[in-house]
């Protein structure tokens, strides 16, 4: 089974999921952002996704693709260090890896992009992985 996610990582990130961080996780970038400007749609939505987790969670597996670049890895790269780029760094990407560096994220709005595809930037590599 391809396991690309963790549940005990949506969990956590749960617990700050008024602000839509496990949506941005399991890659559902667009309620994760409704989620950030509306508290978790009022905290309503949020006390829901408690019992959705199990299957975002199968949803982010059938939907991505597992390999050397690990998700989590790189989600709590970009997470807390994502101004300074080291995920970008992680997944080889060393040239806007420097430029994340000086720019500080580029002024953010590269860290914003990155929330919003990271999931899809390492299906892609890890599937070039396998073509190659």
């Amino acid at each position: 089974m391809n396991n690309t996610h963790s549940k005990v990582v949506g969990y956590i990130l749960w617990v700050f999921g008024f602000m839509g961080a496990h949506r941005f996780y399991y890659g559902r970038p667009i309620t994760g952002t409704l989620y950030f400007f509306t508290l978790g749609l009022f905290l309503i939505g949020w006390i829901v996704d408690l019992f959705l987790i199990p299957g975002m969670d199968r949803s982010a597996d059938r939907s991505y693709v597992s390999g050397a670049t690990d998700y989590t890895v790189a989600w709590i790269l970009l997470t807390f260090l994502g101004v300074f780029g080291l995920h970008r760094f992680y997944m080889g990407k060393w040239v806007t890896g420097i430029l994340y560096l000086l720019t500080g994220g580029v002024l953010l709005l590269g860290v914003i992009y990155d929330y919003w595809t990271l999931n899809r930037q390492i299906s892609e590599k890890n599937a070039a992985l396998f073509r190659s």
